[in-house]
């Protein structure tokens, strides 16, 4: 076997580190700095995907404390404006029944007063019937009519009697 043999060997040997360190240089120029490059800048963009994503993830976590800060502002607002709804509701119903308060105040006013106006339109209406009454009666009484002057001075004098009754209470008497 002539490859075991010492002197083709050390030929061997020695021919076999020539190639390798050509091939070493070979590589070493123009293979290794594309490779280098190409791992490097993949190296690069990792890195830089990397930071992106980081920013991306900060930007993301802001947003989302913005989102509920915001979503808790529009809660407080909403519960603000629902306590300011119910607050307007009750004062209206306030309101209301104040006016209608006021207003069945002054109906019960306007009736009393009317009420009012009409027991004294009976009362003199009364007094009127009653003095014509009285007149009939002393008339047939006395047994002739009375001039126009005694028979106003007798009506306003029974009128008297009759008012001062109905003042103190009593009823007239017939």
């Amino acid at each position: 076997m002539p490859q075991f043999d010492s002197h083709f060997f050390s030929s061997l040997i020695f021919w076999e580190i020539i190639s390798f360190a050509i091939l070493f240089w070979v590589l070493y120029k123009f293979a290794f700095p594309p490779i280098l490059e190409a791992l490097e800048t993949r190296e690069r963009k990792i890195k830089e995907s990397i930071d992106q994503a980081e920013e991306s993830r900060k930007a993301a976590e802001q947003r989302l404390q913005d989102y509920e800060s915001k979503l808790t502002g529009a809660a407080r607002e909403a519960e603000a404006i629902l306590l300011e709804a119910k607050a307007k509701a009750q004062q209206l119903l306030d309101d209301n029944q104040q006016r209608l308060q006021a207003e069945s105040d002054r109906i019960r006013e306007e009736t009393s007063q009317e009420i009012e106006r009409e027991r004294r339109k009976a009362l003199q209406d009364i007094r009127r019937e009653t003095a014509n009454l009285a007149l009939l009666v002393a008339e047939k009484v006395i047994s002739r009519s009375l001039s126009g002057d005694d028979q106003r001075r007798f009506a306003e004098e029974a009128l008297d009697a009759v008012a001062g009754q109905y003042v103190n209470g009593d009823p007239p008497s017939v």
